[in-house]
């Protein structure tokens, strides 16, 4: 019988390992890979997170609009903002939003933010809506030249835009006026706060105060005009010089009462406040060449009411106008508090005029 011969070791297979042996390397694999993985994305997400804590860059009053259209994807709206110098990479921004389950939870709007903000500061802002809005507050009596300052010092709009508008607008009928008023929307920009989201143009600002106005303006204030003899255009002229001349509540029907019997007995108003109008600035003391510069709304030269008004009433002035003090007084002069002194003659205007000026 031929003997086998053995086969070197060299060319032996290998000795197969046991099923435990296998699993025990398996564990070993899956640890030493999966630990630097775990550590790996909580370092990215830590990262991330204290990226979202700091400011884009440290430069306060560095406003950005912002308009995050309807339908954007996280991505998109990522790109807006990179493109904007908001956020060093659209990436960053797409991996905040889903970290935090907001990616579809952005809405759309005009936004104003800064680059002095937070990431996370402009990911919350965006998830809860809040779109940009410019608060614009109109002082009872202000003129359209000082609420165009207004207007721009807010970043509302532009200040001579805005003028130049206001001198031809007057998309309601009793807004209707001669050629030689100033402003045709003088008078009839309502003071009030009003709120304005980004993007408002000046024309959709002089909308929305004209529109306040007329809104004040009832159908039984229209009708008790009407008892009055006067026109709703008549009684924002008037009440511009109430609330242009009157510094005490109390002063406001009485200083229209007079008003409405000089008219009615064919005197000129003369009312500093007009002379003021045309000056561009309230003078305290008018000289009597003031009194004699050649305008339509120079009170002192012209009987009845100037061509438009001279100034944006309140309500409260509206209402004097409309429910004026029943007295004889036909003259007033204001103390250096403020409060008026009313006469019924010229003789007891003059000596009151030097109770005031001791």
């Amino acid at each position: 019988m031929t003997k086998i011969p053995k086969i070197p070791k060299i060319l032996q297979m290998p000795k197969m390992p046991n099923i435990a042996q296998i699993t025990y390397f398996g564990k070993y694999l899956h640890l030493r890979w999966l630990l630097p993985l775990i550590i790996g994305i909580f370092l990215v997400f830590f990262m991330i997170y204290e990226f979202a804590a700091t400011p884009v860059a440290a430069v306060a009053n560095s406003e950005v609009n912002v308009t995050i259209k309807q339908g954007m994807t996280s991505d998109e709206i990522g790109q807006v903002l990179y493109d904007k110098g908001l956020f060093p990479s659209a990436m960053i921004f797409r991996l905040y939003a889903r970290m935090y389950g907001l990616e579809h939870s952005l809405q759309a709007g005009d936004y104003l933010f800064n680059k002095d903000m937070t990431i996370r500061h402009m990911v919350d802002m965006m998830a809860r809506g809040e779109t940009a809005s410019r608060t614009l507050l109109v002082p009872e009596g202000y003129t359209i030249d000082q609420i165009a300052q207004l207007v721009e010092k807010t970043k509302i709009g532009k200040a001579q835009m805005f003028k130049q508008l206001a001198v031809n607008y007057a998309p309601y009928d009793d807004m209707v006026s001669s050629a030689d008023v100033t402003y045709k929307a003088e008078g009839y920009l309502f003071p009030a706060t009003y709120q304005f989201s980004s993007g408002v143009t000046e024309q959709q600002v002089l909308d929305a105060m004209t529109t306040q106005f007329h809104n004040r303006f009832t159908s039984e204030m229209v009708s008790r005009a009407a008892e009055e003899g006067l026109s709703v255009r008549q009684v924002v002229i008037l009440a511009s010089l109430v609330e242009k001349e009157a510094q005490k509540e109390a002063d406001r029907s009485v200083i229209a009462g007079v008003f409405l019997n000089r008219l009615r007995q064919a005197m000129p108003l003369q009312s500093c406040a007009t002379i003021q109008y045309i000056l561009g600035y309230p003078k305290a003391e008018l000289s009597v060449q003031d009194t004699e510069l050649p305008s339509p709304y120079n009170t002192y030269q012209h009987n009845g009411l100037p061509p438009g008004p001279i100034a944006n009433p309140g309500m409260a002035s509206i209402m004097a106008v409309l429910y004026p003090a029943q007295t004889d007084y036909l003259y007033f002069v204001a103390d250096k508090q403020g409060a008026h002194h009313f006469s019924k003659t010229y003789e007891e205007h003059l000596l009151a005029i030097q109770q005031v000026t001791q």
